[in-house]
């Protein structure tokens, strides 16, 4: 957990950001997405299955990053990173698997093993997106 201190000096960060979570693990999404908001962002989301996830980015609303599982109840979220990265929209992959599950098309993304460390996984996830402006 932050401590007050690094949360105080950290706020806002993504304020602003509308940030896309797609996860199927109904706790794991809901801490991800409380993360984001404390940060500023405002949350597509979450989603548990990849049509869902499609359909905000194919929507009128716009996504500024993401947060990804790579396996969605045994379907491989790739369609929607492959959509995020023609977008040039930046994303984060969370996985309880290791690097193989992802393959060498995405290895250039960073990968945030399960258990999350979320403050390290969104202060990431930040540092990507301020890459992009």
């Amino acid at each position: 957990m932050m401590s007050a201190p690094n949360l105080l000096r950290e706020r806002g960060v993504l304020t602003g950001r509308s940030i896309l979570v797609v996860e199927d693990e109904y706790f794991l999404a809901d801490d991800i997405a409380r993360a984001c908001r404390a940060l500023g962002a405002e949350i597509e989301g979450p989603f548990g299955d990849i049509e869902d996830a499609l359909a905000i980015l194919n929507g009128v609303r716009a996504v500024d990053g993401a947060v990804l599982d790579v396996n969605l109840r045994n379907a491989p979220i790739f369609p929607v990173a492959h959509a995020l990265r023609s977008r040039g929209i930046p994303f984060v992959f969370t996985t309880g698997y290791d690097r193989n599950a992802i393959g060498p098309e995405f290895e250039d993304i960073q990968l945030w093993e399960k258990p999350l460390d979320i403050a390290a996984m969104t202060r990431g996830l930040s540092e990507l997106m301020l890459q992009q402006h």
